[in-house]
């Protein structure tokens, strides 16, 4: 009796899941044009979706970035950008919410005779006008956003992962 309850559980859950179709996937992609050597040459990085095109060199990666951006800057703003959704949405599920929320994603690399390695990334949130929650509670809530981000858990396990939450 039991096999043909999860025989029928299992093939309601085949069915409808035909009727939706397939699970939604969704890829972007960013081209960068180098021309030259490392040292000396350049790149351009452009978004596939057209939201930006940016000056890349490697001497502005590891010195002063001189208006250029880096692939570790490029880290950070994922990063910095799917936190803020994703500690939007925990809010959200919570039935709070924050007028305005900031979020800052440091991502430090060191330099050593073997290349680059990237250490940490370091997120740093401060809510707005939170309602919903007491502010003590929002540094957990900043914690829990941090394990639902899908860039952090891309990241997790490659570098050290913080978050420093408050309230302004």
């Amino acid at each position: 009796m039991h096999r043909k309850v999860a025989e029928f559980a299992t093939s309601e859950r085949a069915c409808a899941s035909e009727k939706r179709g397939p699970m939604p996937t969704f890829e972007r992609h960013v081209d960068v044009d180098w021309k030259g050597s490392v040292m000396e040459g350049k790149g351009e990085a452009r978004a596939g979706s057209g939201a930006f095109s940016l000056p890349v060199t490697f001497p502005s990666r590891i010195g002063d970035a001189s208006g250029k951006t880096s692939p570790e800057e490029l880290m950070a703003a994922a990063h910095a950008a799917c936190y803020a959704m994703a500690l939007n949405g925990t809010l959200g599920r919570k039935s709070a919410s924050a007028d305005r929320t900031v979020v800052r994603a440091t991502v430090t690399a060191d330099k050593g005779d073997a290349g680059i390695k990237i250490v940490s990334s370091k997120l740093s949130v401060t809510a707005y006008g939170l309602k919903g929650i007491d502010a003590s509670q929002f540094a957990e809530v900043a914690k829990e956003a941090e394990g639902r981000c899908p860039v952090s858990n891309a990241y997790r396990g490659t570098m050290q992962i913080t978050v420093d939450a408050k309230v302004g």
